[in-house]
């Protein structure tokens, strides 16, 4: 391949609305171009590493047991309706009306569309286990398209579901996928830590999310040290320790706090520490107001809220709300004396908890010297909030810590969730009807594609693991005019490509300094530089991007050196 015949377009500065390293570089790089917010068009470069990666995650997915199959990309609202799904996934989700005016939806994801094929497919156990997949576009409109590839609204995806007669056969194909992701993330020269996870929209009993670290990441992940425990920051526990009064709390004591909202507001007029105070926040929890305690200087975790309470949807409450449930605006809840009673939640911490502050339910007031047990209904104690950095881990007990993550995979235990809603049955050995158990895998392809770019780069540009490069060696040809360089250009390309080896020769009529950095920014694994200079002085030069110094080899011998330097970098990514 011949540079000057490609369209390879680099940037020198970075694009204005690029806010991480790899979205810089992906554009600066001529691998993608913007189209509007949230799209993006590949260029041959970018492709060319897009469909490397591609090649990998199928190569897994068929030697863990796969089917490759496509659906559409086009689904019938019906189905979603069928599952519960149009309303909880409804605003991330693009819709439209056919001809017929019949509802459509451009598929976020497959989970309906599969589980309604396999009811019409397979009926015996003799057909289990079954697991299918597909490489597909998925769309879904996210509210604030940014960091390019990586919450884009349309992305490439590959989801795989699996169908087994029970739990424990499930658990198989959940282990062949995960150890299918280990060995897909290794390859693509990525370190991605598995974590657990929630199922979010997706729903079922279990996850484990594939996270790359990356200081840009926009996922908490919770690890310890000691034990090896990690977490999403959504999934994470904690381990507390109940409190127990020393002294008998005395009896509440209304005070005056005007235009005192906020913890920060109440911490400075009262002269006191945020973990005396505690919040009261009302929700919605599935249309139904409920009261949530936490300390005050912990957040409320929604997701684990949803979990718990089994809920579909977990919202705060409006203005008015809060102010029929608590007869005070907000800003001066309590859980003492409310307007309105509801269910109250407080978070486990708060077992146990006596002289505390809280909202008095009147504006401007708050109440000293609350002892919940004593002064509150609380109806069950639950884990509500977000794992803090120094927290104790939930298996050990030592203190946790808190990194970012790039989430490039997950995996799903889903259970009988969409085979029940569907009736997606086999017949047993008795011929008896039995629910399928279902579980369900996806990789972002084109967010791994950015992943890699993410965790591999420098100052002067990408540095591609030599598997999802766009091409192996850069051949510089710094005098294309020259008959002695170019007979030994054309030798190396035409002998490396026949032995396997991916060349673009860079022939432009360029001074050398833009070639080298073209080709550092770039990321090839290998550069081989060829001048009339250099051969002048032996040979050509041939150097690794993650080198500094380059190596000086005759012409004769440049080709077995080049392709052991290629057999290496890959053979490192298999150890």
């Amino acid at each position: 391949m011949r540079w000057s015949k490609m369209l390879i377009t680099t940037l020198r500065d970075n694009p204005q609305d690029a806010e991480i390293d790899s979205h810089k570089l992906l554009v600066r790089a001529g691998l993608v171009r913007k189209l509007t917010g949230g799209l993006y068009t590949f260029l041959p470069l970018g492709l060319r590493a897009l469909h490397k990666v591609t090649r990998i995650v199928r190569e897994e997915m068929d030697r863990a047991g796969a089917q490759e199959i496509l659906m559409p990309a086009l689904q019938p609202s019906e189905l979603w309706e069928k599952s519960g799904r149009l309303v909880t996934m409804g605003p991330n989700m693009f819709t439209l009306k056919d001809r017929a005016e019949r509802l459509m939806a451009l598929g976020p994801t497959h989970e309906e569309v599969v589980t309604d094929l396999i009811t019409g497919l397979l009926n015996s156990y003799r057909q289990l286990p079954c697991t299918v997949y597909q490489i597909q576009t998925k769309f879904r409109d996210e509210i604030r398209p940014r960091f390019g590839l990586m919450r884009s609204k349309e992305f490439i995806m590959k989801d795989a579901y699996s169908f087994d007669t029970s739990y424990d056969a499930a658990d198989q194909s959940y282990l062949a996928m995960y150890n299918a992701y280990k060995r897909i993330f290794s390859r693509c020269g990525l370190s991605a830590y598995p974590v657990e996870a929630d199922t979010g929209d997706i729903g079922g009993k279990w996850s484990h999310e594939f996270m790359v670290l990356a200081d840009a990441g926009e996922d908490g992940i919770v690890s310890c040290p000691e034990c090896g425990y990690a977490a999403n920051l959504e999934r994470a526990e904690r381990q507390v320790a109940v409190a127990t009064a020393e002294t008998e709390c005395p009896a509440i004591e209304p005070i005056d706090t005007p235009n005192a909202h906020t913890i920060d507001e109440l911490v400075r007029f009262l002269k006191c520490k945020p973990r005396q105070l505690i919040k009261t926040l009302i929700y919605m929890v599935d249309g139904k107001p409920v009261a949530l305690l936490v300390p005050g200087d912990r957040d409320v975790n929604e997701l684990k809220v949803r979990r718990l309470l089994g809920a579909k949807k977990v919202e705060l409450a409006n203005d008015a709300t809060v102010e029929e449930i608590t007869g005070a605006p907000v800003g001066f809840a309590g859980p003492v004396g409310l307007a309105n009673p509801v269910d109250i939640y407080a978070d486990q911490s708060l077992r146990g908890a006596s002289d505390r502050i809280t909202g008095a339910n009147r504006a401007d007031t708050h109440l000293l010297h609350v002892d919940l047990a004593r002064d509150a209904n609380v109806k069950e104690f639950l884990d509500l909030v977000i794992v803090k950095s120094h927290d104790a881990c939930p298996h050990c007990g030592k203190p946790v810590e808190i990194k970012r993550g790039i989430e490039v995979g997950h995996v799903f235990k889903l259970g009988t969730k969409y085979t029940e809603a569907f009736q997606t049955k086999y017949l047993d050995e008795k011929g008896a009807p039995q629910l399928m158990v279902m579980g369900c895998y996806g990789i972002g392809v084109t967010r791994t594609l950015q992943a890699v770019i993410e965790q591999s780069h420098d100052e002067n540009g990408i540095i591609w693991p030599i598997s999802v490069a766009p091409a192996h060696v850069a051949l510089l040809s710094l005098d294309p005019q020259d008959d002695s360089v170019k007979a030994v250009v054309d030798m190396l390309e035409r002998e490396l490509e026949s032995r396997g080896v991916e060349v673009i020769v860079d022939d432009r009529e360029e001074r050398p300094g833009v070639k080298f950095k073209d080709a550092d920014l770039i990321g090839f694994p290998i550069r081989v530089v060829v001048g009339a200079k250099g051969l002048a002085k032996g040979g050509v030069e041939i150097k690794e991007r993650t080198s500094k110094d380059f190596e000086l080899v005759p012409a004769e011998g440049a080709v077995e050196a080049i392709e052991q330097k290629v057999r290496s970098l890959f053979a490192k990514l298999e150890a």
